[in-house]
């Protein structure tokens, strides 16, 4: 485990689909001028190249040795935004396909896919001050981070929120689709046996329905000045 001043340069922003935790920790991020890691990119990666590859989604043998081979690269593009590439491919488009949530859900309750992901995600958190989000960055990637925060909102709203944001990506999706989506992968991700999604005890929960972005934003960054200018109890 990292050192205890390092984990002060680490928040795990935890919480279900359609939460907002992507549009979050990017302003996170870029208001601390921190490095933003997105994990559940990882595990749409994964999935997609299972699904091209024809491995099973709950084939653990095959899905471990898939994680051996593959690499999975965050590069920033010239308007300051991460493009995600997979064996050195650029999959950032292709892995937000609505039939990708589905393939990311699925593997990422396999353990071998965890394991390998979680290993590669503390690298990335220890390599520089970095704003991780996911759906066990403060349960089991970094348990002892100085601030965690569990971003929710009501599945309704979550839909609408997903919703808009295929459309604006060109994919027609109806939002009841969506909407039973989201209530089936809060399902299956809160009741995997591997990193179910849960809350930390200590994280700070905080409901986004309804809220401007800039203001969950300027709360988290405001618990990151704070837990950096306190000692840990």
């Amino acid at each position: 485990m990292t050192d205890d001043r390092r984990l002060l340069d680490v928040v795990a922003i935890d919480g279900p689909s359609g939460a907002g935790k992507s549009t979050v920790a990017r302003a996170v991020a870029r208001a601390l001028g921190w490095t933003y890691v997105d994990t559940g990119a990882m595990y749409r990666a994964v999935g997609l190249k299972a699904d091209r590859e024809g491995v099973a989604l709950d084939d653990d043998a095959g899905l471990d040795a898939l994680c051996r081979v593959t690499r999975i690269e965050f590069r920033e593009d010239g308007e300051g935004q991460n493009r995600i590439f997979l064996d050195g491919e650029d999959v950032s488009e292709a892995i937000r396909e609505h039939r990708v949530s589905d393939l990311a859900s699925r593997v990422s309750a396999r353990k071998p896919v965890r394991e390998a992901m979680g290993r590669y995600q503390r690298r990335l958190g220890e390599r520089s001050p970095s704003v991780l989000e996911g759906r066990d960055i403060g349960t089991v990637i970094f348990p002892d981070a100085r601030v965690k925060v569990f971003l929710t909102a009501s599945a309704e709203e979550r839909a609408r929120r997903r919703t808009e944001e295929l459309r604006r990506r060109g994919q027609e999706v109806a939002y009841e689709r969506v909407l039973a989506d989201i209530e089936a992968r809060d399902r299956n991700d809160s009741s995997r046996a591997h990193a179910p999604l849960r809350p930390a005890e200590d994280a700070v929960v905080i409901d986004t329905t309804g809220l401007p972005v800039e203001e969950v934003v300027a709360r988290i960054v405001g618990l990151v000045r704070g837990a950096r200018g306190r000692p840990r109890p």
